[in-house]
């Protein structure tokens, strides 16, 4: 499990490194910071979103399963860190791309699109709760359904890959707003 630091505790390390007296390393040391990298990344978030990209955040952002696609690819096609790629696309908790490169490998598509933790107790969800069946108990009907379903999200992310492909940069500009806008639609 990992430490969580104080938004106070980030500026200070910050601002102290930019004074230029101590280098990542020995600032992580004198603040009992057990990684380097941890140090770094606040450097970053902070040079790129100022003091917001170092506060805790009170509510987690969701992103659509293709957002997740395309900062894959992004990473992919470019060779960006996830770091990198995390800045690019205006994240602040780059670390979440590493799950999603673990969901992806284990699952495909269909393990980007997985919920974490427990599902909400909504009054949609408590009626459907009893119609939902597991991959035994799926008709035959069902089973193409699911996979029909599965083969269109394929579909889809492989034009999407093909228009990224041919224009990355056009394709990220042109996408740029829809996925802010979603990012923050779903978060609250």
């Amino acid at each position: 499990m990992t430490k969580k630091y104080s938004d106070s505790l980030k500026l200070k390390v910050v601002k102290e490194y930019q004074e230029g007296y101590l280098g990542i390393r020995p600032l992580a040391k004198k603040y009992g910071i057990k990684s380097k990298s941890q140090v770094d990344r606040w450097i970053k978030l902070y040079e790129k979103f100022g003091d917001e990209g170092l506060k805790a955040k009170k509510h987690i952002e969701t992103y659509s399963v293709q957002f997740k696609l395309d900062v894959l690819r992004f990473i992919e096609r470019t060779g960006s860190s996830e770091m990198e790629a995390a800045l690019h696309f205006g994240m602040k908790v780059p670390t979440r791309i590493a799950s999603w490169k673990k969901a992806y490998r284990e699952g495909g598509v269909g393990g980007l699109s997985k919920k974490k933790g427990w599902p909400s107790m909504s009054d949609a969800s408590k009626r459907n709760k009893n119609k939902k069946f597991n991959e035994k108990e799926m008709t035959y009907e069902q089973k193409l359904e699911r996979e029909n379903e599965l083969l269109r999200l394929e579909l889809e992310y492989l034009k999407k890959l093909r228009a990224f492909q041919i224009d990355p940069e056009g394709y990220l500009e042109k996408h740029k707003q829809r996925y802010h806008s979603n990012s923050k639609k779903n978060s609250n």
